[in-house]
């Protein structure tokens, strides 16, 4: 059934979404509403955030409904949502509603070796809520993220030795489940060769990201106008040039904060900002907290301890 969306008279608000570990770029929780009154159903108001979110019924029955479209959910039911997608969910029945709540960065989990496919799931052509009908279509892969999206919860939930890994191995096999799953191809590209042809460029960065990276250099190296090497860049990749060496920059800034004990002015040096109050204003695009706040939650730390 398709609703179209009518927000006059009902604000829509972007989330800012609050990493629960700054190395995960997720937040997952559980929603519970045991609110049985009989009448107009219970709903939460319309709302955005540039994460991607998953959304997992573990009891009762939900109407989720997006700009386009309105669902019904029931337990064991799976709903994925593009970043900044438009969504509301309300109770559809006048007895309890559980659901599991995954918003991830999914850019922050791409790493050299899955860079290939960053582009798949860059939403530059298409929102991901299209690869839906994966979960609608094979009952066997709803099940699997639906147990998927649980077990990043639980191990949120417990944080036992390496719950780190346990979610960013999670995370990895979601996003290869939509992969294999995707039987109308719609995250199809032709770009495999295309990755190939810019590695020169993608070592280049990585080999120099404490020097100063200029597009000419990179378009030097593979022998490409700049017009043409910045277009070719963003379309396999998914974004842009600029973007990724900031992206490749952060980081490793991330992992010298994790590791070494540097000042931040020295860090930001390492990953080629010599501007510390450039290196601060990036760094907080990505992770939404300073390198100082980052470099304390990752030890166990509270600012200013």
């Amino acid at each position: 059934m398709t609703i179209t969306m009518d927000t006059r008279h009902d604000p829509v608000r972007e989330e800012l979404v609050i990493y629960q570990n700054p190395s995960l770029f997720l937040k997952v929780w559980e929603v519970q509403s045991d609110n049985q009154t009989v009448g107009i159903p219970e709903v939460w108001p319309w709302h955005y955030h540039k994460e991607v979110e998953f959304l997992a019924i573990t009891e009762g029955r939900a109407g989720i409904q997006t700009k386009d479209d309105y669902r019904i959910q029931d337990y064991g039911d799976i709903m994925l949502f593009g970043s900044s997608q438009l969504h509301r969910i309300h109770k559809a029945l006048p007895t309890p509603l559980r659901f599991i709540v995954l918003q991830v960065d999914l850019l922050q989990h791409f790493d050299q070796s899955s860079l290939p496919y960053l582009h798949c799931f860059s939403e530059l052509t298409q929102p991901l809520s299209t690869l839906n009908y994966i979960f609608r279509e094979h009952p066997e892969a709803c099940e699997e993220a639906f147990s998927l999206v649980n077990e990043i919860y639980r191990e949120s939930q417990s944080q036992q030795r390496g719950y780190e890994l346990a979610i960013g191995a999670a995370i990895k096999k979601l996003l290869l489940l939509l992969l294999r799953y995707d039987s109308r191809m719609l995250l199809q590209g032709d770009t495999e060769l295309e990755v190939v042809r810019l590695r020169p460029a993608l070592d280049y960065v990585e080999r120099n990201l404490g020097e100063k990276i200029t597009v000419e250099e990179v378009c030097s190296l593979l022998n490409l106008s700049y017009a043409y090497f910045i277009r070719y860049f963003r379309t396999t990749m998914g974004l842009s040039f600029i973007e990724f060496v900031n992206y490749k920059r952060v980081k490793k800034a991330e992992r010298l904060l994790a590791t070494r004990d540097l000042s931040i002015t020295e860090i930001a040096c390492e990953v080629g900002i010599p501007s510390t109050a450039q290196f601060y204003k990036l760094f907080k695009r990505h992770n939404h907290c300073s390198p100082g706040e980052f470099k304390a939650r990752m030890s166990g730390k509270t600012v200013g301890s």
